[in-house]
């Protein structure tokens, strides 16, 4: 491929040549794609680009006009269309043209709201966009991965997922994680020259990459994908099917019934299948999908707002239900800003040597927290200016320290390293003097909650000598105290995870009030070895984990798994990947490496844990939407089938029809989607799904409604003597109304005034039931009932809202009995709520740091004057 002055434009097939630069010696391939040290001008990179089209597989955009039709194809419609062609059959114009007019209604109404789901998701994915370290004119940049062309120098390091197929430029080996595209499980090492391919991931190492293929023409054949499409089924969303499945079930059962009846009575066989195929209809759970899609959508944008972008919509469900959280310390209980303390020195180094050696194997470019704290502690930060940096190799979780190769002013050459004191003594030959002394120093910090760092130097004998130990110190986050107390009153305890040593931990814990239960995470098993009870009992009661490895977070959250407990856990290295998709809800914290992105299911974009406590509150709120979404559908069903087959079967009357059923589900379920911005409030502890309690109160609110529709149908034929076709009107009134009355019950445990509902479900509800009251006392497609009687449905449907409520709370103790908490006696902790109330004052100040000491003791003075 030489350069566009050379030949002409070229075509974005001809980029097919890469199996060619894969293969050919690295300066051949320097040579075609025109490379050079400063890497491609901004101009040049820009043309490109739009020779070449941006580096991503363009996704196959279903056809508007197609997904439109989609709505028209599939059980639930087969049953509608049936109803059209057999209206038609029977020439039954006025339900033909109304249940096809519905028909296409209820297809644009779930195509615009799929539609509207999918544009927030896609918005929610561009930010989640991977960047790439490029350099263009000579200054390293960080445009989005999308805008790689051939020919582009870029940065690669542990943790990166790699952008684009590219060649390994000079430099040392790095180690590559190509499972997704190949399935090899181990790590493959990679030096200079060879290939390495879009989406396999930097495990260890750092090194410059020459891309050659990019978007389509990557090896892979596609980037990698941060956000996971939401196809797996949660807990919830399983339960909720479950109860879809249940309902047409019934439905068909019942309708059979009716069917039978029909046929033994000898009614016309055409008019009987019409009106079955449309109560089916009324009865299958059509919205439910809708209701779901939209409620979790609009969940994810709110979570947005708090800065958590949400990867998998299912995700937000999962956490409604997680009572176990792991979480990294650094960074998320602390502050990841270290700081220097005083050193200690062996061998007659002063303290300034040790910061030297140290400040010389570290790297300011990395923008390693551990490295700028190093180098931000020289006094004189020219003095590094003296040495010339011959080869410097990074940090990586294997070998636990950094190495530089570093030439004097002289000319002559020595090594420095810092890393984990454990490490570096193991490397030290003077480790048999020095340990002693050594590890008595790394306890003395750790016991004043600082982390250490090892520092060694191999001088022109090769050998390399212990020089001393950095303490380093990690603040806890001024939010850390009151966020753990306020996720503990919520019923979530949160164990801290952490590699530091067990001294440092249980400082560390001891601070935040998190308990002094730290487990050494170093005796246990790995992610094969299953735990015997006791073992794992210590696991589940431990309140946080030192010295872990990343093999430990993985065995850690599948023991807890084991126990019974729905996991959350916190991450941001390339090895916390694996931890990251075990967990029930993997949680990458901000600053997360790509791979601990891709693998996390929430992506959180500021630092500390209080983002997750709103977001554990905001799923909650959602769970509590799609409740009571659950009750009132079910409970709803129940009433419109048992009314409508005992009506036909005892009293031989179709008390609605056919048109009538079609118009009370799509008004119904056109209200409901404003379920998705009700007013809720959550629960104190984790969700989970009791079905026993959900079919219990659906079931006893159905049956009442069978109760009050056949009173009104007494009163309507026997008391006021109406005919047959003005008690239909009169039926499908209270039923409207009626059932949209329902979803004011369902929303609340306690009386239906106990939370105010959200003004958009007020206006959906009273805008449905105006138009449905217009339709029957003007009498569309149905006979007018007049002001007077409308009135009286109104008044009657009131009333037995209001019976209702009562029976509701009733049972609410007979399925789901809350025991209400005697009289508080003095010895009862109030930390819960003390905390509470803290994290309260502590969002009212704005989230701003330094507030959280007078927030606590404010909160205490409340707390315990009552």
């Amino acid at each position: 491929m030489e350069s566009d002055t050379e030949q002409s434009k070229p075509t974005k097939a001809k980029i097919a040549t890469k199996d060619d630069l894969k293969s050919l010696p690295l300066d051949e391939v320097e040579k075609k794609l025109g490379y050079s040290k400063d890497g491609l001008s901004q101009d040049e990179a820009q043309k490109r680009l739009t020779q070449y089209g941006p580096n991503e597989i363009e996704e196959k955009k279903t056809n508007l006009f197609l997904k439109l039709l989609s709505y028209f194809w599939g059980p639930i419609p087969w049953m509608i269309e049936a109803a059209v062609i057999l209206s038609a059959v029977a020439q039954h114009w006025p339900d033909f043209g109304i249940i096809l007019t519905l028909l296409l209604a209820n297809a644009a109404v779930g195509f615009w709201e799929e539609h509207q789901a999918g544009n927030a998701i896609a918005a929610l994915k561009a930010k989640l966009a991977i960047k790439a370290q490029v350099k263009r004119d000579g200054k390293w940049v960080n445009p989005a991965a999308r805008e790689l062309v051939p020919g582009d120098v870029i940065h690669l390091r542990l943790g990166n997922i790699v952008p684009a197929d590219a060649r390994l430029l000079d430099g040392d080996a790095i180690e590559v994680d190509q499972s997704a595209l190949t399935g090899e499980s181990l790590p493959v090492m990679h030096k200079s020259g060879d290939a390495v391919f879009s989406g396999s991931i930097i495990r260890t190492g750092e090194i410059d990459a020459l891309v050659y293929g990019t978007g389509q023409n990557t090896y892979f054949g596609k980037t990698a994908q941060l956000v996971q499409g939401a196809q797996t089924a949660s807990h919830f969303q399983r339960a909720v099917l479950k109860i879809g499945n249940y309902l047409i079930i019934l439905a068909v059962v019942l309708v059979a019934v009716i069917i039978a009846v029909a046929l033994f009575r000898g009614d016309p066989i055409l008019t009987t299948l019409q009106f079955a195929l449309v109560l089916t209809v009324a009865a299958i759970p059509v919205a439910m999908p809708t209701v779901l899609s939209v409620t979790m959508a609009v969940g994810a944008r709110l979570l947005a707002k708090k800065q958590a972008i949400v990867s998998r919509l299912v995700a937000i469900e999962e956490l409604a239900g997680v009572d176990v959280l792991c979480a990294d310390k650094t960074g998320t209980l602390t502050q990841n800003k270290l700081t220097l303390g005083d050193p200690f020195s062996v061998n007659d180094y002063s303290a300034d040597q040790v910061i030297l050696n140290a400040a010389l194997a570290s790297n300011a470019d990395n923008n390693d927290t551990i490295d700028l704290a190093v180098i931000g502690g020289l006094k004189d930060k020219a003095s590094l200016q003296a040495y010339q940096v011959v080869h410097f190799q990074p940090f990586d979780p294997v070998h636990k320290r950094t190495e530089a190769t570093i030439k004097n002013a002289d000319g002559t050459q020595f090594k420095v390293s810092k890393g984990a004191p454990q490490v570096i003594l193991e490397l030290s030959a003077n480790a048999a003097q020095v340990k002693d002394a050594v590890d008595k120093a790394v306890n003395e910090f750790a016991a004043r909650g600082f982390r250490s760092l090892g520092v060694a130097r191999a001088d022109g004998d090769g050998q390399w000598h212990f020089v001393g130990v950095l303490p380093m110190f990690d603040p806890p986050r001024e939010d850390a105290k009151a966020t753990i107390a306020a996720a503990l009153a919520m019923g979530v305890k949160v164990k801290m995870v952490t590699g530091d040593a067990l001294a440092i931990a249980k400082e560390t814990a001891k601070k935040l009030n998190m308990g002094a239960n730290i487990l050494d995470a170093s005796g246990l098993g790995d992610v094969k070895q299953n735990e015997n009870a006791q073992t794992a009992a210590s696991i589940e009661q431990a309140d946080g984990f030192a010295q872990v490895f990343p093999e430990h977070k993985f065995h850690i959250v599948d023991v807890l798994q084991k126990q019974g407990h729905i996991v959350g856990m916190t991450g941001d290295g390339v090895n916390d990947a694996p931890a990251l998709k075990k967990a029930d809800c993997g949680i990458a914290v901000s600053d997360a490496t790509d791979a601990a992105r891709a693998a996390a299911d929430i992506v959180l974009m500021t630092p500390g844990l209080s983002v997750i406590i709103d977001a554990i509150k905001e799923s909650r709120r959602i769970f509590q939407r799609m409740n009571s979404y659950a009750i009132y559908r079910i409970a709803e069903t129940l009433r419109v089938l048992f009314f409508m087959t005992l009506a036909i079967v005892v009293f031989n009357f179709y008390p609605l029809t056919a048109v009538m059923i079609v118009m009370l589900a799509l008004l119904n379920d056109g209200a409901i989607l404003s379920i998705a911005y009700d007013n809720v409030h959550y629960k104190k502890q984790p969700e989970a799904w009791n079905m026993r309690m959900v079919l219990g109160i659906s079931t006893v609110l159905g049956i009442i409604g069978v109760v009050a529709a056949f009173g009104l149908f007494y009163l309507g034929e026997r008391v006021f003597h109406l005919d047959r076709a003005h008690i239909q009107t009169l039926m499908y009134l209270k039923l409207s109304v009626a059932g949209h009355l329902t979803i004011f019950l369902t929303r609340t445990r306690g009386p239906f005034w106990s939370i105010r509902p959200a003004r958009i479900l007020w206006v959906a509800v009273l805008g449905t039931q105006i138009v449905a009251t217009l339709i029957a006392v003007y009498g569309l497609f149905m006979t007018p009932l007049g002001w007077g009687w409308a009135a009286f449905v109104w008044g009657y449907a009131l009333l037995w809202f209001l019976v209702n409520d009562r029976i509701k709370l009733l049972a609410y103790r007979i399925f789901d009995p809350v025991v209400e908490p005697t009289s508080i006696k003095p010895a009862v902790d109030v930390t819960p709520q003390i905390a509470t109330r803290a994290y309260e004052l502590y969002e009212q100040e704005g989230r701003q740091d330094g507030h959280d000491v007078q927030d606590w003791n404010q909160a205490e003075r409340e707390i315990r004057k009552h």
